[in-house]
Formats: C-alpha cells, sequence, structure tokens
C-alpha cells in the first residue's frame, strides 16, 4: 500500500507497506525532509489514530498551503527563501514608489514595511500589496507599457520556512482542467511567475507563441515546469484531497482579537534531548492521497499556520432551479466540449442553450458558433449594463469576445419576431425551469414567460469555491459572515498587509479566495504572507536564543 514518505530521499515519495500493517505503523515516520528542516528528530508520523492523545509529539509543520495552484506556488516561493530586491540599475517610473524603495535598498523587499511602500498606489486590485507587488513586476502595465521588473531575485536559504503544498493535480491546480482551445485574457508576461519570464521559457521549449495571449495549456506546463526548474518539488504533493481542516486549541484570542497572535493555547512537541520547541500545533489538516491503483491512503497534518490557495473553481454556480439536476444540463465547459467531440450534438436541430454572460459563456458560444451548433443565449443583465465585462476588454486585443458581445446587442429575439438560425439572444431572461422533454421556461424582466427547445443546456454563471473541509464552509471568515465565500461579493476577510483571516489567527488566505483573480495581483499574496511569517519567525529565533518559551506573535 502506496504511503507518504521522504525517509529515504526527497525523490521517492512512496513505499510499499503489506496490507497486514495499520495505518498508524505505516505513517510511522513521515518525511525526514521536514524533521531535518524543522531543526528537530521527529519520533512519530503525522498520521492521527483515535487513539493517539493530544499531548503526544506528532510532527507540526510550520505551513501547510491548501492548493497547487498559481498562488500556492508563488507563496511556496517565497518560503523557499527567494528574496526579491530593487536591481541595481531600476528606476521604477513612480518618483514617489522610487524613492521609497532607495531609502531601503539594501533591504528585500519582504523585510520592509510594506504598508509604507503601497501607500497612495492604485491599480485593479483592492489589496495594496497586490498593487504593489504587481507595479514591482509590471511597472505601468496598465498604461500599456512593458517595462522590465524592478526587481531581481536571490535565494537565501537562511529564510526558508518549512512547508507542503497539498494539491488535487499536478502543480498548476485548474489550469490544467482548463479548455484547451481558447485564448487567456491576461497576456502570457502577466501570468508568469516571478524568476522566470514566460517569453524565455516559451522560447527556450520551442513553443510557436502566435500572440501576447496564450493557450491554458501552455500556461499549465509552464507552472508545472517553474516548480521544477525552482527546485519546489520536495515541498509539493499531488493528488491529495483535504477532507478537514480544524483549529485544534482555541485561546483569549478569540474572545480577544487584538491579542490573538499572543497566548494561543499551545502544545509544545517535545525533542528527543527533552527540550521544548515553539512549533505551535493549531490546526489539524485531514485527508487523503490518491494512489495510481485508486486506493486512498489517509493522512494526518499538525499545522502551526494554514494558508488557503485553493481558487474559486470548484463548484460550478447553480441558477437553484426546477430540473437543473438532469443529465442535459451541463456547468463546464469541459462537459461542453466533450460532448461536442463524442458527436452528441451532432446533426440536432434544437439549438444548445448557454446561460451566462460571462467571459466563459462567451467562450461557449464561440465553440458553439465554429461548431456549426445553433445557439440560444439567456442572460439577466441588460446589453448596455456597463459591467458587462465585455466594456472593460478593448476591442483590438479581444475581437473574439467583442463578436460575442456584438451578436447579443443586435441578434436579440426583440430584433426579429423570427429568431436568427444560428444565434439568438435573450437579454434581462431568467431561467425558471427545466423540463424533462429538453424544454426551458424564461421569464423576461416584464414577467413574459417563454418555452423554448434545446439540444442541451450549458450553465456558465460563475463559480464558487469549495471550502466543505472548513468549519461551516468557512462562511464565518467572510467579509459578510454566515454567507458562502464568493471572489466578487464576499471573499474572505484579511488583513490587507499580511492576508491573516481577520476572524481566524493562523489562517491565511490568497488568490480568488480574497478577490484577486487575476495571476498578476495573486502574487501579492504571497509577498504580505511571506513577511508575515518571516517576522515570527525571528521573533521565534529570539525567544528561542534568550531561552523563553513564549508566544510567537508579531510585534
Amino acid at each position: 500500500m502506496p504511503v507518504w514518505c521522504c525517509r529515504c530521499s526527497l525523490a521517492s515519495h512512496f513505499r510499499t507497506y503489506s496490507s497486514t500493517e495499520t495505518e498508524g505503523q505505516l505513517l510511522n515516520s513521515f518525511v525526514q525532509y521536514f524533521g531535518d528542516s524543522l531543526g528537530r528528530k521527529i519520533k512519530r508520523m503525522p498520521l492521527i489514530e483515535e487513539t493517539v492523545l493530544p499531548g503526544d509529539s506528532l510532527l507540526t509543520l510550520p505551513v501547510v498551503i491548501i492548493g497547487n495552484g498559481p498562488s500556492g506556488i508563488c507563496l511556496s516561493y517565497l518560503l523557499s527563501g527567494y528574496r526579491p530586491y530593487l536591481s541595481p540599475e531600476a528606476i521604477h517610473p513612480n518618483p514617489i514608489l522610487h524613492t521609497k524603495l532607495e531609502e531601503a535598498r539594501h533591504l528585500s523587499i519582504v523585510d520592509q514595511d510594506l504598508e509604507y511602500l503601497s501607500e497612495g498606489l492604485e491599480g485593479r486590485s483592492s489589496n495594496p500589496v497586490a498593487v504593489l507587488f504587481d507595479t514591482l513586476l509590471h511597472p505601468d502595465a496598465d498604461f500599456g507599457y512593458d517595462y522590465p521588473p524592478v526587481l531581481h531575485w536571490k535565494l537565501e536559504q537562511h529564510n526558508y520556512i518549512p512547508h507542503i503544498v497539498l494539491g488535487k493535480g499536478p502543480p498548476g491546480g485548474a489550469w490544467h482542467s482548463m479548455e484547451g482551445s481558447m485564448l487567456t485574457i491576461s497576456f502570457g508576461d502577466w501570468m508568469e511567475l516571478p524568476g522566470l519570464s514566460f517569453k524565455e521559457w516559451a522560447a527556450s521549449k520551442r513553443r510557436n507563441i502566435k500572440s501576447d495571449r496564450v493557450m491554458p495549456e501552455e500556461i499549465a506546463c509552464y507552472y508545472k515546469h517553474y516548480v521544477k526548474v525552482m527546485g519546489l518539488q520536495k515541498n509539493f504533493r499531488d493528488n491529495v484531497y483535504i477532507t478537514s481542516v480544524s483549529r485544534l486549541y482555541r485561546g483569549k484570542e478569540d474572545e480577544d482579537r487584538s491579542q490573538r497572535n499572543e497566548d494561543i493555547s499551545t502544545q509544545h512537541l517535545e525533542m528527543e534531548d527533552g527540550q521544548k520547541s515553539l512549533i505551535k500545533r493549531n490546526w489539524e489538516v485531514r485527508g487523503y492521497q490518491r494512489a495510481t491503483d485508486g486506493s486512498h491512503v489517509p493522512f494526518c497534518l499538525f499545522a502551526e499556520n494554514v494558508a488557503l490557495a485553493t481558487g474559486t473553481f470548484d463548484s460550478p454556480g447553480r441558477l437553484q432551479v426546477e430540473g437543473e439536476d438532469f443529465p442535459f444540463v451541463l456547468h463546464s465547459m469541459s462537459d461542453f466540449g466533450a460532448a461536442i467531440s463524442k458527436g452528441k450534438l451532432r446533426g440536432k436541430a434544437d439549438p444548445v442553450l448557454i446561460v451566462g454572460a460571462g467571459l466563459t459563456a462567451a467562450d461557449a458560444v464561440l465553440c458553439a458558433c465554429n461548431n456549426n451548433i445553433p445557439v440560444i443565449h439567456v442572460f439577466r443583465r441588460r446589453v448596455t449594463d456597463t459591467s458587462l465585462i465585455f466594456k472593460q476588454l478593448p476591442k483590438k486585443l479581444y475581437p473574439e469576445y467583442h463578436k460575442v458581445y456584438h451578436m447579443m446587442c443586435t441578434q436579440s429575439h426583440t430584433v426579429d419576431s423570427n429568431q436568427h438560425s444560428a444565434y439568438t439572444s435573450f437579454p434581462e431572461h431568467n431561467v425558471l425551469s427545466f423540463k424533462p422533454e429538453m424544454k426551458c421556461v424564461l421569464q423576461s424582466a416584464s414577467g413574459l414567460k417563454k418555452i423554448l427547445k434545446f439540444s442541451v443546456a450549458l450553465v456558465l454563471i460563475g463559480s464558487h469555491p469549495n471550502l466543505f473541509f472548513l468549519k461551516d464552509q468557512g462562511h464565518s471568515i467572510g467579509r459578510h459572515s454566515n454567507q458562502p465565500i464568493t471572489c466578487k461579493g464576499n471573499p474572505i476577510e484579511i488583513d490587507p498587509y499580511t492576508y491573516e483571516c481577520t476572524k481566524e489567527a493562523n489562517l491565511f488566505a490568497l488568490g480568488p479566495l480574497v478577490g484577486d483573480n487575476f495571476v498578476r495581483f495573486l502574487k501579492g499574496g504571497a509577498l504580505g504572507i511571506a513577511r508575515c511569517l518571516a517576522i515570527r519567525q525571528k521573533k521565534k529565533h529570539e525567544l528561542i536564543e534568550s531561552g523563553d518559551g513564549g508566544g510567537d506573535g508579531v510585534p
């Protein structure tokens, strides 16, 4: 039975044990790599059985990152000791920011006051550190300039913070499952991660990048290669599914948020020499790893800090109407693409029904049109609504999306009493129900109802993170308590400079979970978290040297 183990070597991720051994015995010696990195000899494995007492000395990692997309990769990069410095020859086009950077040129950005540096900056993210890091990596990008980064990177091994990154698939996250025939919204350069130019990578791989926008497959390959070339593989575990993340101990900080980082009730790990460590066993992370034979290998880790980097592609948005669970009602582009490739829609007289007014819905319209499949396009908004994403995209850069928007405006069911054969839009309409005979009941803004027949329905109204592994599915940590977490309406509430959840100490979040949908901005979350943890690590070392066993709060 395969289990996690790095006792033999980092290159060997699995060992095989006889089926007669118990799970506790199977995982009785977790990754020696992490034991060495933590500077102690670990007596037991992280798998916990019901009979194991909380006081037993089980492995506790400083950081567990859940999600191995670009957010998790970038955070691992910074926690691995990579540090950004102002390049000697660099001059930032923002003179005020450049003056601030010059004041502490000898310090890495991680070691500087992020609030001070980001003060007065504006950008397309509501998180100030995201705007700061983006303007350092892509100066004046929103003004159409292609300036090089003003940073250069150094690997400083002494800044390494032991961590593990857990993901369902290979590094890159949801990018590996996105529709491969569509182009990314962002330019390839904006999709890159620190220290590895996307264009240079593409050139080295002899990939023919024909435009600034690229296919998701290219980005997925880049992220997977990034983890390898940056030497981050030892921190990554694939095919891992999290089932529970729960706090083990609660202290006074839950009653007094101003003291949340001071005295979280702790359990000290005991080393063989009898000394006490300062690692706090704040979180218990449970889950399983799916082996090549399909079997599930359960595990349990303890963590001082947990970082949520899961993105928002886990759960497709649903209309919550009657008949939505019929097999002919789809909720993803991949399912739609599979139906086309299998010929299920070939020769169908009835159109495909597409619900939604975002870019994914537009992708579906383009896909259907390219395959000569007639389309009925239903969406709630007016075509003149200024919040439509098409209004924010330059026509020259995104001609295909403006083609769809033009059809939405000019080929409405109200323009001609006879529906267009290839495409018909129904603005300001809601879906009331789906019927078993492949019919859909629509209602207009005026209350008029219509019944339309279709071959397959495709509901593409966004997606939401699936935080089922958290207490109350994470509803308590959003800006609006007791409501589901969403990227736009209810992101996780965080400290703007540390990315720590304001309602749950030692729990961090970044990327789409905090409102940063674009890769170019999620990198700021990694910077904020890395700085916060570096400060606490430094304080911890000072306490060890002074012989004090106190807390690990940020001073």
